[in-house]
């Protein structure tokens, strides 16, 4: 059997978990487990449970090793019941690697019941969002290709077991937002810089792909490494003064895929990271000037430490 891209993540932070702290590793899995609501779901700071923050909610207990028993059986339930309501990509590879996981943990098929053709009708939805410049859009309706939605579509087709479409016109897109004066790759045709965020998006579909290219990770790299400030964490791009959980997670990971982790101060990482953590309660805010917590950023976090473990930092 062939791991997929978001799979292999998991394993590799799971083995990550393992060399923190246990009281890290309770406190955060007591957090986790509190944020699952009684419908099986998780929310975000407001309102009700959805499949984008479950999405966040399952990766964590998976990564934990709690994604089994009653949690497992209490998510299947609520994911059973978003079968039929999803409206985005980010709904579909939610609700799909959430399946995946509780499947791969408890044995629960959320899928069991679904009509034989349910993986056709999910891929004609993606293919709905390719656009001629071989990238994919983020709605049916919309005009230009996205990296990040085009990334989120080739971990849909993996996750479903289906051939990934045109990989050479997915990668002439992908060279399209290449930023080759600053190194890294541009969210659409009209943003004026590359970003963390877009550039790992961009590399991990070339690796999905086998694509990945000499150039395109040097000037990568030359991106992240720019991108770390004084906070010790990582920058969406060059405009934004604070550094975030999200692109300090997305950037270290990229930067371990191409083996150059070394080009960032990774114990500054790790600082930074702690310095965000609520050590009463558990949960992990997005920035340092946030106020709050959710289950998204608390993935980020506990990511973060857990991907510095398998770095043995």
């Amino acid at each position: 059997m062939i791991i997929s891209y978001l799979q292999n993540l998991t394993i590799r932070l799971s083995s990550g978990i393992e060399k923190l702290p246990a009281e890290f590793v309770e406190r955060q899995t007591k957090y986790m487990l509190g944020q699952l609501r009684e419908d099986g779901g998780f929310a975000g700071r407001e309102g009700e449970s959805d499949l984008y923050y479950t999405g966040f909610g399952l990766r964590s207990l998976a990564i934990l090793g709690e994604l089994y028993n009653e949690p497992a059986e209490r998510a299947a339930k609520f994911l059973k019941s978003q079968l039929s309501t999803q409206t985005s990509i980010i709904d579909m590879l939610s609700l799909v690697y959430g399946a995946k996981l509780v499947e791969a943990s408890s044995g629960i098929d959320v899928f069991a019941d679904s009509h034989e053709g349910w993986r056709d009708q999910l891929a004609n939805f993606l293919n709905q969002l390719r656009r001629e410049d071989g990238g994919f859009a983020k709605t049916p309706e919309g005009f230009a290709s996205s990296t990040y939605h085009t990334f989120l579509v080739v971990l849909c087709f993996e996750l479903l077991e289906i051939a990934i479409p045109d990989p050479d016109g997915i990668v002439r897109f992908l060279m399209s937002r290449r930023d080759d004066a600053e190194g890294g790759f541009r969210e659409i045709k009209a943003s004026k810089r590359a970003g963390t965020n877009p550039t790992a998006a961009a590399i991990g579909t070339l690796k999905i792909l086998n694509r990945m290219d000499e150039e395109s990770a040097d000037g990568t790299v030359d991106l992240i490494a720019e991108m770390q400030t004084d906070e010790g964490g990582l920058r969406a791009n060059t405009r934004i003064p604070l550094a975030d959980l999200l692109s300090t997670f997305t950037g270290l990971l990229t930067l371990a895929d191409l083996n150059a982790h070394e080009e960032v101060n990774l114990k500054h990482i790790q600082a930074f990271a702690e310095a965000l953590e609520i050590k009463d309660g558990g949960g992990f805010q997005a920035v340092s000037l946030d106020p709050a917590h959710d289950v998204e950023y608390t993935f980020y976090g506990v990511g973060t430490r857990a991907l510095l473990a398998t770095l043995n930092f």
